[in-house]
């Protein structure tokens, strides 16, 4: 069979997120660098999926797009007979399902707003949109802090689709937003996020790259020294 072509990009929380899961599921991957900063390769890659959003899983001619389709694409048709990200199970798939979603919409989207208004001319930085976001994230805190109280991983014992998420998305939003103290279950399992050890792969391997993203100064020094 065709090893799956990846555009991906290390930074990029969402193809991260797509990096993790391939781990777990011990998926090979065609992975290919997208650098969509040159006109002519954001062109072509647009040529080829017109929304222009990475990252796109590629089989066969067929590009798959959204980090969670690619994930369950990876386990139906490369895994099979591997881990399961999303269990078979009607209702705890429903239950991954949802934490997934919750990571992606209330932990990565205000993350990468806040990413966004750093890109911003000073004059445009900032304002209700930035507060609103810092919002999100402490509102949905409070939420994972609840979930996680008591749990191993997000929807339960074992490592899901959901912890896919979560790990790039908290990674980067406690860079803008740190835990709170009373929020002790979540930042246990943080820890424990960054440590698995496909997660502390993917991590590792944009350890290069931290040097570009904008919130680079509320990082912890273990992933990024800018005196190294």
């Amino acid at each position: 069979m065709e090893t799956p072509i990846l555009h991906f990009h290390p930074l990029s929380s969402c193809c991260q997120k797509v990096l993790i899961a391939a781990h777990v599921l011990d998926v090979a991957l065609d992975a290919r660098l997208l650098n969509l900063g040159d006109p002519a390769e954001r062109a072509a890659f647009r040529a080829l999926w017109p929304l222009g959003k990475m990252p796109l899983l590629v089989e066969q001619g067929r590009p798959i797009g959204e980090t969670s389709i690619i994930i369950e694409h990876l386990q139906r048709h490369h895994a099979a007979d591997g881990p399961r990200l999303i269990p078979q199970d009607p209702a705890q798939a429903l239950e991954v399902r949802f934490w997934d979603r919750v990571c992606d919409l209330y932990v990565m989207t205000p993350m990468q707003a806040l990413t966004a208004a750093l890109l911003q001319p000073a004059s445009d930085a900032g304002g209700a949109a930035t507060a609103a976001a810092r919002a999100t994230l402490l509102n949905s805190y409070a939420l994972l802090d609840r979930q996680v109280d008591g749990r191993r991983w997000l929807a339960g014992e074992a490592f899901t689709l959901a912890d896919c998420a979560a790990a790039p998305a908290l990674f980067y939003a406690v860079a803008y937003v740190p835990v709170p103290d009373a929020h002790a279950a979540l930042s246990a399992y943080v820890e424990r996020l960054m440590a698995h050890t496909a997660v502390a792969a993917v991590i590792d391997a944009a350890r290069p790259w931290f040097k570009h993203f904008p919130g680079r100064a509320g990082l912890a020094r273990r992933y990024y020294d800018p005196d190294a």
